[in-house]
């Protein structure tokens, strides 16, 4: 049965059901619901923007209409790095964004959007629903009266665009460098001046002068930023962010408030969500960058290993500091990270990594 027919399927038996149900919030039962979602991205943005209009659709139809959700865009309601605290104070019940964008709030939530040198999607993933990561999670949302979903994935990104060629960790000294999260920080360590921006402001930042290199997300969404007309030199991959979710946050309590039901659906909309995004960056970026070199003249490069080196290592004393000197939740998810961390890559490293080597070196396609 394909998924669409299933919600359609279970929206109509559901119905029914929520319909006799004697529930604690009358007006709820009485009536459809209607929920707001701020997001972090600027509106119809390729992948993630698309993501989280088809999100809030699949919700909708899979409720039959019993909960409409109404996307707003970065700037529709509130500016994109302020959709948190719009579901904190009430304006909103939804956010559609990346965790680390809130480190402010709480060091550990970074650890769920990515670590640098860290997991791989796939292994991130397997962290959050099989290996504990989801409950840590929920401790520090809780605090806030939330409650997080994974709602999508980038994958590997690229590391950003720069208008210099880099060839040592000496080019790094004062580069002024849009790059969030704990990556933001091992760049940091490794001399750049770091600061973060909303998707739809980095543009107008390299323009100006006011950044000399930003990174985003990967072909896909930053050709459609533009970035290439600014800076021709994109580096790939990125090490400090190697598999990087997005999610979805909701007010725990209104959350809490609605039929048993309507709850799971937001649940398996989010888990569609997630694969439907990721698929999507997969099947798109290799498209956008063939565009961007043939088109617009980018030049594609490599991490110098003086810089992967260092990087690796500032990786590792971050994680290191944050073990030892983080508030308790962010230490609690740091350490089941690391668990999490050395017990999949024996699975990564001995199965996909091989497999991988032996396909780039024999086969070839006409």
């Amino acid at each position: 049965m394909k998924r669409r027919e299933f919600f359609k399927q279970a929206s109509v038996a559901t119905i029914g059901a929520a319909a006799a149900a004697t529930l604690a919030t009358p007006a709820i039962a009485q009536g459809n619901i209607t929920w707001r979602m701020v997001t972090t991205w600027p509106k119809n943005f390729p992948g993630l923007g698309v993501g989280a209009q088809n999100l809030a659709d699949r919700i909708t139809r899979a409720s039959g209409g019993r909960l409409t959700v109404q996307l707003f865009a970065a700037g529709e309601m509130v500016p994109g790095l302020q959709a948190l605290d719009a579901v904190i104070d009430g304006s909103a019940e939804m956010s559609h964004g990346t965790p680390y964008y809130w480190q402010n709030k709480s060091q550990g939530l970074s650890f769920f959007t990515g670590v640098p040198f860290g997991m791989t999607s796939r292994e991130l993933t397997a962290w959050v629903r099989y290996l504990g990561g989801q409950e840590l999670w929920d401790k520090i949302y809780d605090q806030f009266g939330l409650q997080g979903f994974l709602s999508g994935d980038t994958g590997t990104q690229a590391g950003g665009w720069f208008r210099n060629e880099l060839t040592g960790v000496a080019d790094i000294q004062g580069l002024r460098f849009r790059t969030p999260g704990l990556g933001g920080q091992v760049w940091a360590k490794l001399g750049a001046s770091v600061t973060n921006l909303a998707a739809g402001e980095i543009f107008a930042a390299l323009q100006s002068g006011t950044l000399d290199a930003a990174e985003f997300v990967g072909p896909y969404n930053d050709l459609a930023l533009g970035f290439y007309q600014i800076a021709k030199n994109y580096y790939f991959p990125s090490f400090v962010e190697p598999g990087l979710a997005t999610e979805i946050v909701v007010d725990k309590a209104k959350f809490q408030e609605l039929p048993e039901d309507l709850q799971e659906i937001v649940r398996m909309c989010a888990q569609a969500s997630y694969d439907d995004v990721a698929s999507d960056m997969y099947a798109n970026d290799p498209r956008a960058l063939n565009a961007l070199v043939s088109e617009h003249g980018v030049q594609i490069r490599q991490f110098p290993e003086e810089i992967l080196e260092a990087g690796a290592k500032a990786s590792m004393e971050l994680i290191q500091e944050i073990r030892d000197g983080g508030d308790a939740n962010t230490k609690e998810v740091a350490e089941s990270f690391v668990s999490a961390f050395n017990l999949l890559r024996q699975r990564t490293e001995g199965t996909d990594m091989p497999f991988l080597a032996a396909r780039e070196k024999y086969i070839k396609y006409e």
